[in-house]
């Protein structure tokens, strides 16, 4: 009775690593969820206009692109996902490859190994670019594939041009822009400071 009051281990290690690889891939998967920004602030109506010429319209798209990444995202796999719907087969493979990308791409931390040889990531990244299109292909669905990307990177543009970019909270690190200029800074809501 010398193991009186403590926790009993796992007597296998291999439950260990797989109950660490889930809860790694959980924290992923929030940390990704985690930059979508709300869906209230992405559909305020009151903060939609035309832009005023090309340029405001170019700066627009590319601060909301930055800003919505997430929620573009989620929108466009959305359509994409309700374009397979009349095509189970399709919907079945789409599914499937995308388990396939997130389990040997996106949520991968240490090199993926294949009897005994290290498989680089940009050889990943092309087998299972090549596997989705292939199988895509015979399921008979590119044209409905490429409609509904198209459909959505529409949608996209639209969204990016018409919503004004003054009442979101801008932050350097999270939309990756960076303002050279005091007008470009004050046409993005950033206040600008006299000295």
């Amino acid at each position: 009775m010398t193991n009186y009051g403590t926790i009993p281990s796992s007597s296998s290690p291999g439950t260990s690593t797989k109950l660490e690889y889930i809860s790694r891939a959980k924290e992923r998967v929030k940390a990704g969820l985690g930059t979508r920004q709300p869906w209230k602030v992405m559909f305020n109506f009151r903060s939609f206009n035309f832009p005023g010429n090309i340029s405001e319209a170019g700066t627009r798209a590319r601060t909301n692109i930055a800003y919505f990444t997430m929620n573009y995202a989620l929108v466009v796999l959305i359509i994409l996902f309700l374009s397979l719907l009349w095509h189970p087969i399709s919907l079945i493979v789409f599914i499937v490859m995308a388990i396939a990308w997130v389990f040997l791409y996106f949520l991968r931390d240490e090199p993926l190994v294949v009897i005994g040889r290290t498989i680089d990531d940009r050889v990943v990244l092309l087998v299972l670019g090549v596997l989705t299109i292939v199988f895509l292909l015979l399921t008979h669905v590119t044209l409905n594939v490429l409609l509904s990307l198209l459909i959505g990177v529409i949608l996209i543009l639209i969204h990016g041009v018409m919503r004004k970019t003054d009442d979101l909270l801008l932050d350097e690190e999270t939309t990756g822009l960076l303002s050279t200029a005091p007008a470009a800074g004050a046409s993005v809501g950033a206040g600008s400071t006299s000295s």
